[in-house]
């Protein structure tokens, strides 16, 4: 049975520890001019109805150091839902390929594509959770902290997909996580009654609150996003009224009493999410998380052609 990278919902909290495991000894091994070819001959399509820089980028190298073959296919290459539906899409593409990545716009979407997919197939991002992204970052905290639990996160800005995904992957890996969004830009109340039932089993807390002052308070790491998300360009203006509030800078990072990382999945806008001092200061760990998109993207791929190699 094949294995799917849609959410971290979908995975225990050992899995995902596993592949940040695995992620860490690819990227030694890398240092050290060692690539093994994990994934020799496969073919990966890799589908961007959003473009990005990063994860375009991070898959290809990732596949090919791993020895594979990556098949680039923009929303000018094909059609999804458009000219073939998607379920069609899928079974084709299946025919094809061995794995699909997806960047795309409705969490539904991608699902659709899972369910007629007969190849595993990894969320790249939608408008609801960016997966991989959080794998990442949580690999990047564990670098700096060598340890999950007893950590905190503090995430200010939008109730998007990254606050979402750290949602979840914070409760799966035991760390404290405490949310601050403006009332009308809140969180899905689904995925935080999620992240709250899961971190009831791994220990860690979920706050969420609209003071961005009482998020940080004793907070390891700050985070933030755009405050316009891909496909929300047209509400910029509207948005940076209602999040100024929310800036991460020198006042806000200095609230939370202790040595504190600032974090953001990128691309940012200096003025606006975040001031360029602490976007350039010496706590700024934003391409290291960049950097751990691809350790951490390889590590997923090998870990889901594991599971359907050994099943199939």
């Amino acid at each position: 049975m094949k294995r799917d990278f849609l959410t971290l919902m979908d995975f225990s909290s050992e899995e995902l520890k596993n592949i940040i495991s695995d992620a860490l000894r690819l990227k030694e091994e890398r240092k050290n001019g060692i690539f093994r070819r994990y994934i020799e001959n496969k073919k990966v399509a890799l589908i961007f109805e959003k473009s990005s820089t990063r994860t375009r980028v991070s898959f290809e190298v990732g596949v090919v150091e791993m020895g594979g073959y990556p098949l680039f296919l923009s929303k000018n290459d094909i059609q999804l839902g458009r000219g073939e539906s998607v379920k069609d899409t899928a079974r084709t593409l299946s025919r094809y390929v061995d794995m699909v990545m997806i960047r795309t716009f409705e969490h539904s979407r991608i699902e659709e594509f899972a369910k007629y997919a007969s190849v595993p197939v990894i969320n790249g991002l939608t408008n609801e959770f960016h997966p991989c992204q959080v794998m990442a970052d949580i690999m990047t905290i564990y670098e700096k902290m060598g340890k999950y639990e007893k950590v905190k996160l503090a995430y200010v800005g939008d109730g998007n997909n990254m606050a979402h995904s750290l949602m979840l992957g914070c409760a799966k890996f035991g760390i404290d996580i405490s949310i601050a969004t403006p009332e009308q830009y809140q969180c899905l109340s689904e995925v935080v009654a999620k992240a709250k039932e899961i971190a009831s089993e791994t220990g860690s807390i979920v706050e969420i609150t609209f003071d961005p002052y009482e998020a940080v308070k004793n907070a390891d790491f700050i985070y933030t996003d755009v405050w316009a998300s891909m496909g929300f360009e047209d509400e910029a203006e509207e948005r940076k009224k209602v999040f100024m509030k929310y800036q991460v800078n020198s006042d806000l990072m200095a609230a939370t009493g202790k040595k504190t990382y600032f974090m953001h999945c990128l691309p940012a806008h200096l003025g606006e999410e975040v001031t360029e001092d602490v976007f350039e200061s010496e706590f700024s760990i934003v391409f290291d998380e960049a950097e751990n998109r691809l350790h951490a993207q390889k590590a997923i791929m090998k870990w889901l052609f594991e599971q359907f190699d050994n099943n199939a």
